[in-house]
């Protein structure tokens, strides 16, 4: 399994409260700063001015979420990678992840460390590489 030691802070943004404690554990078991958000609006709130870190994105939470925080979560995306998930694996949900700047989707339930070389490989891109203009 890869080491992310360069990841400070991981960003859960999922509406299911067990989902995003779940998450947010396995983050700080594998060392990571674990920052919940139960909504997109509350990730923006809490992520302004955050280089070092990756966001794992409920797809739900944005289909949730007004356009006008979808467009500033779509800004963020230049920034920060996401990393997209959803209980569906639908083209609509997948299309979704697109337009978030997503690196990777992934169905619910995740496998952990397939998720680990997720927030692994999209730092790795973003390395020293901001923003983000290929997606």
């Amino acid at each position: 399994m890869p080491n992310p030691t360069h990841l400070r802070i991981v960003y859960v943004v999922e509406g299911d409260v067990s989902i995003r404690e779940g998450l947010s554990r396995l983050m700080d078991s594998l060392g990571l700063e674990a920052r919940p958000c139960e909504s997109v609006a509350d990730f923006l709130e809490r992520s302004k001015g955050t280089l070092a870190a990756c966001v794992l994105l409920d797809i739900c939470a944005v289909r949730q979420c007004e356009a006008s925080a979808r467009a500033a979560l779509q800004a963020a995306a230049e920034v920060l990678p996401v990393i997209a998930l959803s209980s569906s694996d639908d083209p609509a949900a997948q299309r979704l992840a697109r337009a978030c700047g997503a690196h990777s989707f992934f169905r619910k339930p995740v496998d952990a460390a397939a998720l680990l070389d997720a927030i692994d490989w999209a730092m790795q891109v973003d390395a020293g590489r901001s923003p983000r203009h290929d997606h």
